[in-house]
């Protein structure tokens, strides 16, 4: 009988154990496979896709690439208009068409796809919810260049400067379009206007954390996070120094594709994910001081023979956020080799400009006095850009092919 009863305690004592560990491994596996914690732990970029959509279709998207290991970010811009072969549809059209608020997955695959990343979250405004927003963060503060007055039901003056719009203004200044109006122009203010609600957001992100508010801010946003991933995440973007945020935009050119108009990627979209490359490459960065921080400037000379190869190569390089401050002619136009010249002394922001265009052939004159040169009988002194590239004639106007 002894035994019996020996054996059932030991029987008891194994279960509560065993009780015991699978309560631990559970809670270290919940901890463990809370997204937000996994994807801020990691050291990697994280990508979180914003849209604004105004009746049902997306008025404007945007990506942004943050990185928790400097706390800076990049936000690509995806025109709706931008078109590819889409998985979803296996045919050439608009990434829009694949939109559906109610199961965001296929337009977040095709995005993930255009720009060669991985989607991590997703957040929808839309323009009605977005008005109540901006009035809930007391405004949005917008940089108007030149006045604009809107005609519908009743006229909105924009005066130029800087204004803070409520809820109202804020939905006309997004939704609006002017006749014969540039689709850059609208795209370019839009983006302004999102990079100044990221700003906002942050202004007032420990407010909005306030039991009502945050109650009332949650239904204005369409999420798949849950109320704890959305308010970390949050927390971590209100970090970013927004006024240092780089934009980028796909850029390409617009063809009639079986009766739409369609924003076709450069390169076959090679462009877009070189660019999305360059900037994982610039976020992760960490050199001492602000240096990541500021815009390089770039001076393009053709070395060949080919009219117009320094302006287009001008506008690779902006599409990659340099500051390409001159264009012209090298001082003669039989180049065989592109050449970098650095004054820039930075030996990893060098290589990464270089390897926008595959180009290895660097001459470093950065003990020149850094960007600056002062002639002895010269009252100011000139300016030399941070690089200075000669194109030659093995640049084939994308890369230098090593001719």
């Amino acid at each position: 009988m002894r035994k019996v009863k020996f054996d059932a305690s030991a029987l008891l004592l194994a279960a509560i154990i065993l009780l015991a560990a699978a309560g631990v491994f559970f809670t270290i596996l919940t901890l463990r496979s809370d997204p937000i914690e996994e994807a801020l732990a990691g050291d990697r970029v994280v990508n979180i896709l914003f849209v604004i959509e105004h009746e049902e279709k997306p008025l404007g998207s945007y990506v942004m690439m943050y990185y928790p290991g400097t706390r800076r970010a990049t936000i690509i811009d995806i025109p709706s208009e931008a078109g590819f072969i889409l998985q979803e549809i296996n045919r050439v059209d608009r990434i829009d068409t694949v939109y559906n608020s109610q199961k965001t997955g296929p337009f977040e695959q095709e995005v993930g796809s255009l720009l060669g990343l991985e989607i991590n979250f997703s957040v929808i405004f839309t323009t009605g919810d977005l008005g109540k927003l901006a009035d809930l963060l007391e405004g949005v503060e917008i940089f108007i260049p030149s006045p604009v007055e809107v005609y519908g039901e009743a006229p909105v003056l924009f005066p130029s400067g800087v204004h803070r719009l409520d809820g109202d203004k804020v939905r006309t200044y997004i939704t609006y379009e002017l006749s014969n109006e540039d689709s850059e122009l609208v795209h370019f203010r839009r983006q302004r206007f999102f990079l100044g609600l990221i700003k906002r957001l942050g202004e007032q992100n420990a407010a909005l954390k306030n039991r009502q508010t945050a109650r009332l801010y949650h239904s204005l946003l369409k999420t798949s996070m849950n109320q704890h991933t959305r308010v970390r995440l949050f927390d971590e973007l209100a970090k970013i120094d927004t006024d240092r945020i780089n934009t980028r935009s796909v850029a390409g050119d617009f063809r009639e594709v079986s009766g739409k108009m369609l924003l076709l990627p450069q390169n076959d979209g090679m462009m877009i994910k070189d660019i999305v490359r360059q900037a994982v490459y610039s976020l992760t960065l960490q050199v001492e001081g602000n240096i990541t921080e500021r815009r390089f400037t770039v001076e393009v000379l053709n070395g060949t023979a080919i009219t117009g190869l320094a302006g287009k190569t001008a506008e690779l390089l902006r599409g990659f956020g340099y500051e390409v401050i001159s264009i012209g002619n090298a001082d003669r136009n039989d180049y065989e080799i592109t050449e970098i010249i650095d004054r820039s002394g930075i030996e990893d922001v060098v290589r990464a400009f270089g390897e926008v265009i595959q180009c290895k052939n660097i001459r470093d004159e950065s003990e020149n006095g850094g960007g600056l040169e002062i002639e002895p009988d010269s009252q100011y002194p000139e300016y030399k850009p941070d690089f200075t590239l000669i194109l030659g004639r093995d640049f084939n106007g994308r890369n230098v092919t090593g001719i």
